[in-house]
């Protein structure tokens, strides 16, 4: 929920373990390039890029008699499972035929799984539970407008799991605790006090809540017999950077990250009984952020902090030798999948940014020593022989003296000896993450390397108001949209065009949700800096946008109104208003792409309606991509293969880089386009020729 606009769900990742210097963070000298110009470069298919994997998100059941990952069928993401020793066996075990499922994981139930999914990109994800040994998948939130929310599953009770559902009120959860064999609920709290979160222990006792405070703060709460007590508080300004962050099995202790009396967030353990408090791990530089804990005893064995690069400090020995061999894999990042419940199988990732997941076992060692690497997949092996090109981290200095963390990466032919540094000067797209509270890190992205193989430089900013660099820097956003969270990013540009990355009238601004934002931002109150734009699901009214968010954020609600603009206030919506692209519709000059879900919760699809009436309305051309079975982004790879495949002839007008043509990627796909096709080569006569495919 802190995410505003996108949220994302990071694995947990390890680089070095232990401490490194920043000049260790970045990556190893790239091959050098044969390349002189970038029809040197081999053209790398979209489909490659944007089209299903052929498996992901790899994981080993608790009891680790099971292999599971994602994969098609029929052209469909699916979950399939194989025994653990014997991949090659496996077998689909849902049957899903529309938008497919991305996000599952093992319950401690023997043969028995879960997985999410919403209808049309709604995001009312219910929750459903697969029995390998039937067959049956089970809905265990059968309730229409609920979304479930996971609070619980323990491996001291493997027939349940904690549920929360607001089907009752669609603002505040109820906790349930659900019979995975049946699908019977029970109440276990009904949630009359505005709950906004709740922490059990692995016994699914009720110990910690947070409520929000209508200062835009949160209390802690604590269970004392059948009621909630305040236990702590957390102040506005601490609360992106601090929340509790799990129970050892015992109870006996409570992780939090903290910010508190500090700017960077730390790691601490709390003694539940005496409330000793002791820390863990800090970093001046950034917040702490992924964690290892010990599956059977929630203690944390290991701890990330982010800056340019992960990095990893290992708290307990008994994996050091582990974390050693994962990090010997190479120089890019491991990230753990799951861990067996005895600890001795863990299903790992490595990636680069110029190389794409390979999965592998590893099979720890009984003596406590480097354990055994066996490869199990390649994520994406079309990918494998492509011209991949690295990401170069680097700090850029805002106008009033912040560190701006940020990432280039450059065509393979406008770096030719591989340091980073560019030898020609290309047309470059600045790449908005969403949130606004998330960030830009390093690591492989299907976007980065398209946008280079395509003859683009790629810029991605983390601006004020982005999380990771302390609370000093998170909150230096508040009441900037717009403002000086904007004047960053121009700053970046003015940056990359001083280090010859680029030309003054060769920038494009790309983005999705805040990212989105950002761009119409930016060719409404900047109108002059850039050549192009292309907004994906981002809001254009911020007074509409603030009335139309889903009625679970409820908890979050005066977070945002602190943070944006309050729109229950005269002056608040003012502000809104003046702050809003919409407002500045007139100014824009410069051809714009729009994409944008039906059935988007967060954005919704008024939000590029109105935009784009105004532009209609002042005869400013504009490009308008609608899918009518995607909500906040675009899920099916059908789908997002049809908009990229729009936007690279659109950059191709605007910044002449090359541009596969359109030719079948808009097969499979839902995409209309209300008005503007003429502004893209061949999507009109595309098309013409297209079968809409709309899949929910």
């Amino acid at each position: 929920m802190r995410h505003l606009l996108l949220a994302a769900c990071a694995a947990t990742v390890l680089a070095a373990c232990g401490s490194r210097n920043d000049s260790d963070s970045e990556p190893m000298k790239a091959q050098p390039s044969t390349a002189t110009s970038i029809d040197d470069v081999a053209l790398i298919p979209r489909d490659a890029l944007f089209g299903n994997p052929e498996r992901a998100n790899v994981q080993i059941s608790p009891d680790g008699r099971h292999l599971s990952w994602i994969a098609p069928v029929d052209g469909v993401l699916n979950v399939w499972v194989a025994p653990a020793d014997d991949p090659g066996a496996a077998r689909a075990v849902t049957q899903d035929t529309a938008r497919g499922i991305r996000n599952y994981f093992w319950s401690h139930r023997p043969d028995t799984l879960l997985y999410l999914r919403d209808t049309g990109g709604d995001e009312d994800f219910h929750l459903y539970a697969v029995d390998l040994a039937s067959g049956e998948s089970r809905d265990l939130t059968p309730f229409e407008k609920t979304t479930a929310q996971v609070v619980g599953v323990s491996h001291l009770h493997p027939e349940s799991i904690l549920v929360g559902m607001n089907d009752r009120d669609p603002q505040w959860h109820d906790l349930y605790r659900v019979d995975l064999a049946s699908g019977e609920r029970t109440l276990v709290e009904e949630n009359t006090q505005q709950i906004g979160g709740y922490l059990a222990d692995a016994d699914y006792t009720l110990r910690y809540a947070l409520r929000s405070r209508p200062d835009g703060g949160q209390d802690v709460l604590r269970r004392d017999g059948d009621a909630w007590v305040e236990h702590d508080e957390i102040p506005f300004e601490d609360v992106l950077t601090t929340s509790p962050a799990g129970l050892t099995t015992d109870g006996k202790t409570l992780y939090m990250t903290d910010s508190r009396g500090r700017d960077t967030a730390a790691l601490y353990a709390i003694d539940t009984a005496s409330g000793e408090k002791t820390l863990v791990h800090e970093d001046p530089r950034a917040d702490v952020g992924g964690g290892l804990s010990d599956p059977r005893t929630g203690r944390v064995q290991a701890v990330a902090v982010n800056y340019l690069r992960e990095e990893w400090a290992t708290l307990d020995d008994a994996i050091a030798a582990d974390l050693e061999t994962l990090e010997a894999i190479g120089p890019g990042e491991v990230s753990v999948n799951t861990r067996t419940l005895d600890d001795r199988t863990w299903v790992v990732a490595y990636s680069a940014a110029e190389s794409p997941l390979v999965y592998y076992r590893y099979d720890r060692s009984a003596e406590g020593e480097a354990g055994t690497l066996t490869r199990l997949f390649s994520g994406r092996p079309a990918l494998d022989d492509q011209p991949l090109v690295p990401q170069w981290p680097v700090e850029i200095a805002s106008r009033d003296g912040k560190t701006l963390v940020s990432y280039l990466t450059l065509p393979a032919h406008a770096d030719p000896d591989g340091d980073g540094k560019p030898d020609t000067a290309t047309p470059m797209v600045l790449l908005v993450h969403g949130g606004p509270w998330g960030r830009d890190g390093y690591g492989f992205s299907s976007y980065n390397q398209w946008l280079a193989n395509r003859g683009y430089s790629v810029l991605q900013v983390n601006f004020r108001g982005s999380t990771g660099f302390g609370k000093a820097f998170t909150n230096a956003g508040d009441g900037e949209w717009a403002g000086k969270m904007h004047d960053d990013l121009i700053d970046a540009v003015q940056w990359a065009v001083q280090q010859g990355v680029t030309g003054e009238d060769q920038v494009a601004i790309m983005g999705g949700s805040y990212g989105g934002y950002a761009t119409l931002v930016g060719l409404t109150f900047t109108p002059d800096t850039f050549a192009c734009g292309v907004d994906i699901v981002g809001p254009a009214n911020l007074n509409t946008l603030l009335a139309t968010v889903p009625p679970y954020w409820a908890s979050f609600f005066e977070q945002l109104a602190r943070r944006m603009g309050d729109p229950r206030t005269e002056e608040g919506r003012a502000w809104l208003t003046e702050r809003s692209p919409l407002t500045h519709a007139d100014r824009i000059s410069k051809p714009l792409l729009i994409g944008q879900g039906a059935n988007d919760p967060r954005v919704k699809q008024a939000e590029s309606d109105q935009i784009v009436a105004a532009m209609q309305e002042k005869n400013i051309p504009v490009t308008y991509v609608l899918f009518p079975d995607e909500g906040h982004g675009f899920a099916r790879p059908e789908n997002s293969k049809a908009f990229n495949a729009v936007a690279e002839g659109f950059f191709s007008t605007c910044l002449g880089g090359r541009a596969q043509p359109i030719g079948e990627d808009l097969a499979g796909s839902s995409i209309t386009v209300p008005t503007g096709a003429d502004g893209v080569p061949g999507l009109a006569e595309a098309l013409q020729a297209h079968t809409q495919d709309v899949r929910k």
